[in-house]
């Protein structure tokens, strides 16, 4: 069944069953019992993620400081870019949801897509071990790490925002409001300098909304 998936990934189960486990969200176990969401395997991959990548960074770039070091690390393994990543493999195509999930297009969602790409790493870590698990990050993070690496903490824009503004002797001020149900909250965020809005932005998160406004603050100061 999921043969495709496995080529995209570049990795071929012993155990199927592991991947198959990992494609399952929540919305879909509240719908058949007797099935185990993907949470627990998500909470696992996030780990074997992160250690690849910083045993990655730590090895390939020596001079890079801790906190450089770790503003990559968060560059690379944040939930938009994990959703990227899980768009080019098609993992949306073969997740199982609820029919609520199906009917809001939660295939798309970057917060389902990113949950499940780290399930699948740690499906990867279960059926034989750190080493392919690792492989398998690197083939598909590793441009991506070189790339986030070239400028440490270019994608924080509230940091470079502040230090663009601490020039002028300003502190940029947030508005943040959030919608929608529990579930699905939708965060939105404006930037104000000395009163006035300089960007907006949304997102699924507070941060995330408030990146995304500082981003536009960045643009328009730019």
């Amino acid at each position: 069944m999921t043969t495709a998936l496995q080529d995209a990934l570049g990795y071929r189960f012993n155990r199927p069953t592991l991947l198959d486990a990992a494609l399952v969200h929540r919305s879909y176990t509240a719908e058949h019992a007797e099935v185990p969401d993907n949470e627990r395997l998500e909470f696992l991959g996030d780990a074997v993620l992160q250690l690849a990548v910083t045993g990655f960074l730590f090895a390939n770039y020596p001079d890079l400081k801790e906190g450089e070091m770790a503003k990559v690390r968060a560059a690379c393994v944040n939930r938009a870019e994990l959703a990227v990543i899980a768009r080019e493999l098609d993992i949306g195509s073969w997740l199982r949801v609820g029919v609520g999930e199906q009917s809001s297009g939660g295939r798309a969602k970057d917060s389902i897509l990113a949950d499940a790409i780290e399930a699948i790493l740690a499906a990867v870590y279960l059926d034989a071990g750190y080493a392919a698990a690792e492989l398998v990050v690197l083939t598909h993070w590793e441009e991506l790490i070189h790339r986030k690496a070239a400028t440490p903490g270019a994608r924080d824009y509230k940091t470079r925002l502040q230090e663009q503004l601490a020039v002028r002797g300003v502190r940029p001020q947030y508005d943040v409001e959030d919608s929608g149900p529990d579930h699905a909250k939708v965060f939105s965020a404006t930037v104000f300098v000395e009163g006035v809005s300089y960007g907006s932005g949304a997102g699924r998160s507070k941060k995330e909304a408030q990146q995304r406004a500082a981003q536009q603050a960045l643009e328009g100061l730019e």
